[in-house]
């Protein structure tokens, strides 16, 4: 449990950094600032990350479903984890939960220290 707790963690901090930069930065500068400037190619360069986040959020999505079933989780506390990687910010307020809840359940996982 230790080794997909850590794993969660990593993988739902990542999905958060993509998510929240690709929506509140790099999108908004390629269809807000002026044509043709230096912050909309950035924007447009940036939007890229937009596939990065896809990648990782399917495999968010996969270690997140085998740590709700093996911490057994109702159904209703894993569909809003599984689809907390869709709306920016809400990842980071989901994985605090998460964390908080294992480590209350699992007193084995108080000390893993993967990301802080």
């Amino acid at each position: 449990m230790k080794k997909l707790f850590n794993a969660y963690r990593v993988l739902a901090l990542l999905v958060g950094v993509l998510l929240a930069f690709c929506a509140l930065v790099a999108m908004p500068l390629k269809y807000l600032a002026t044509d043709g400037g230096d912050l909309q190619q950035f924007g447009e360069s940036a939007s890229i990350l937009w596939v990065a986040h896809g990648w990782v959020f399917m495999i968010y999505v996969v270690v997140a479903f085998l740590l709700s079933r093996r911490a057994r989780w109702t159904p209703g506390f894993t569909i809003v984890a599984l689809a907390a990687g869709l709306i920016p910010l809400l990842i980071f307020w989901v994985e605090h939960r998460v964390t908080q809840r294992l480590r209350a359940e699992h007193p084995e996982l108080a000390h893993s220290g993967a990301v802080v």
